[in-house]
């Protein structure tokens, strides 16, 4: 038996290909399923099961088109109801693969209602474990997705189903989807595959005995529920289209008056370019990991997106972000934005940034998540959640005739902060090549 895990870092997941034996087993593929396909072809493995653990909140699946494409059995949890063609995985009956290979669905619920692991069998003896959202490294899969109102029912379910898997064999590899950067883990999820015996001597909340203690210490400080997420259980439920072309028209800035009511301009040039002139009215998302999540938190859903990108930038790569969360609406893509481009933002060292903090009447915006401001405040700094400027508003606060000051903890999300800012009229200075913390230690931030 050997496991090839894939690592989507933007989204915090891993899929996996299980073989053994010349048979394969797909495990919670994401959308762009060329990547799964092709080391399955170059290993001459027959894809035999394409497995989801559940439906997902985080990611368009792409097990339905992984399996048509192959022939592969998609197996889904019996109480997950999708609308399209699969086998119901039934708690504890077990599914042969042949060559001494078997499934055992567990129902763990927590995560979602219908969550189901995946005990990998050898020969009778149980190998490892496809954990999804379940038991996870250092961690568990967060409750509260659903909202609040079953929050507390699935935090204790959750607490069950963490000491379900905890009860098989030590030895049993621990193969979670979501991890390290997911915001689907209800605490900060370390390394990414782990063992049933290491979990046991390391995992905080398996030392938890009580549900409801358990469910006390999941819901404490709920991290922030980015906005696309509502968008992916709906998708999973009812199934997607293929993957859409990656290659786009390439456009000039006069061709936006002819695209769609609505359409946005996505800047994803590295955010130096962006600071020396933004076309009015973009949202500077600089290409990264990340930048598909970040676009579907901002963005309205489904909205028609043009970008703004260097030639030579990976295009294909940023239509690939989206389209994983379901947004195939890129109409084309901007290279030369010429002098149009005249909104600028200023891009400030830490100890420029300092200097301009000790002016009289200096502002302050902090963009990090709550977590991170209660951690480390800065004295004087108006917060709000990054997410927050779309959804609530440039803080009353701040005043547009002055500069504003914008730090997070790396400069990306303070970046980001700088286009919405200079939409909405303001005059943006981001700290970058540093963070909050960096700041807090030169004497003069406090």
């Amino acid at each position: 038996m050997e496991i090839t895990s894939f690592r989507t870092p933007g989204l915090g997941d891993q899929s996996y290909l299980l073989t053994h034996e010349g048979r394969g087993i797909l495990v919670d593929p994401q959308r762009d399923i060329d990547r799964f396909l092709a080391k399955a072809a170059e290993r001459d493995v027959e894809l035999r099961f394409v497995l989801e653990t559940h439906l997902h909140n985080d990611y368009v699946s792409g097990g339905e088109r992984a399996a048509l494409a192959t022939g592969a059995q998609l197996v889904l949890p019996a109480a997950a109801a999708a609308a399209y063609p699969h086998t119901p995985a039934f708690h504890m009956e077990d599914i042969p693969g042949g060559q001494g290979l078997s499934i055992r669905p567990i129902h763990t619920p927590g995560h979602t209602p219908e969550h189901t692991s995946y005990l990998v069998l050898i020969d009778g003896e149980p190998v490892a474990v496809f954990s999804g959202g379940s038991l996870l490294v250092s961690s568990a899969g967060r409750p509260d997705l659903l909202g609040p109102e079953r929050a507390r029912s699935l935090a204790k379910l959750q607490h069950g189903s963490l000491h379900r898997l905890a009860g098989l064999p030590g030895g049993v590899e621990l193969l979670p989807t979501h991890g390290e950067g997911s915001f689907c883990t209800s605490t900060g999820a370390g390394r990414y595959t782990s063992t049933i015996a290491d979990e046991l001597a390391g995992n905080p909340l398996l030392a938890i005995g009580d549900a409801e203690a358990f469910a006390d210490e999941l819901l404490a400080a709920p991290m922030p529920i980015p906005a696309f997420y509502r968008h992916m259980g709906p998708a999973n439920t009812m199934g997607v289209p293929p993957m859409p072309p990656l290659a786009v028209p390439t456009l000039s800035v006069e061709d936006l008056a002819d695209q769609p009511e609505g359409t946005r301009v996505v800047d994803i040039r590295p955010r130096a370019r962006q600071a020396g002139g933004l076309l009015p009215g973009a949202v500077a998302i600089e290409m990264g990991t990340d930048f598909g999540s970040w676009a579907g938190w901002l963005l309205p859903y489904q909205a028609p997106l043009v970008l703004v990108a260097d030639p030579g930038q990976d295009i294909a790569e940023a239509v690939t972000q989206l389209a994983r969360i379901g947004i195939d609406t890129v109409r084309g893509v901007i290279t030369d934005p010429g002098p149009a481009a005249d909104q600028t933002f200023e891009l400030l060292d830490p100890a420029a940034f300092t200097a301009r903090l000790a002016r009289p009447g200096a502002q302050l915006l902090d963009v990090r998540m709550p977590g991170e401001h209660a951690a480390a405040a800065l004295p004087g700094a108006t917060h709000r959640f990054l997410p927050d400027l779309v959804t609530h508003g440039i803080p009353a606060e701040l005043d547009a005739s002055r500069p504003v000051l914008v730090a997070c903890g790396s400069g990306r999300r303070a970046s980001i902060a700088a286009g919405l800012l200079l939409a909405a009229g303001y005059r943006p200075a981001v700290l970058t090549g540093a963070g909050v913390t960096d700041l807090l230690r030169h004497p003069a931030a406090t």
